[in-house]
């Protein structure tokens, strides 16, 4: 029989989106095995990140700062800002690399079917930013391929089209080292709709 403190923890980790109770189970198990070492230090980052933790003023980013790190940048590309749903998505383009422009986080994806509306997203500071800046040239609508990804971006173009700035959105096809038999049928569809000259 598991205390109420153990149990508690592993109903924690549980909760967590992709985790399972035998994945909680697991992880729980090796951080009470290193509970002077992983654990304490686990213990004192999460309690870091709570305290400290913000979500940018600018562009909705979390960072321990109104003004996230990326935001303060003198040197990223103030003429180009990215759009995307979420937290994860920014990071995700952050950790590729390539991208040296702002960003801009939505918080979500309209979806009717999870309640999510027009009204639940961060559109309006999006709107006012590109509004009151000369120097945004350039939007990236970089959202999934998914039916609630493009019905925001038809709904964020719609929003922004008349303020003067070009509108882009992330081409869509087949992923470099894929083979078409592995493909769904809205991917190789989209594919074949955006081919172009070899």
């Amino acid at each position: 029989m598991l205390s109420g403190d153990i149990s508690k923890l592993i109903s924690c980790f549980s909760r967590l989106p992709g985790m399972g109770y035998r994945s909680a189970v697991r992880i729980v198990v090796y951080l009470l095995r290193k509970k002077h070492s992983v654990m304490e230090y686990f213990i004192k980052t999460l309690e870091s990140v709570y305290e400290n933790s913000k979500i940018c003023e600018v562009c909705g980013n979390v960072d321990v700062a109104d003004k996230c790190s990326i935001c303060s940048d003198l040197k990223r590309d103030g003429s180009t800002i990215c759009v995307v749903a979420d937290i994860s998505d920014l990071w995700s383009i952050e950790k590729a690399g390539f991208y040296r422009g702002r960003y801009h986080v939505l918080g979500n994806k309209l979806s009717a079917i999870n309640g999510v509306m027009p009204e639940d997203l961060n559109i309006d500071r999006l709107y006012n930013r590109i509004k009151s800046s000369k120097e945004i040239r350039e939007v990236i609508i970089a959202l999934s391929a998914d039916i609630d990804g493009q019905t925001t971006v038809f709904f964020v173009n719609d929003k922004i089209k008349d303020l003067g700035v070009k509108i882009t959105t992330l081409s869509q096809g087949i992923p470099i080292g894929s083979e078409l038999e592995y493909l769904d049928d809205g991917t190789i569809i989209a594919a074949f709709n955006q081919r172009r000259d070899v």
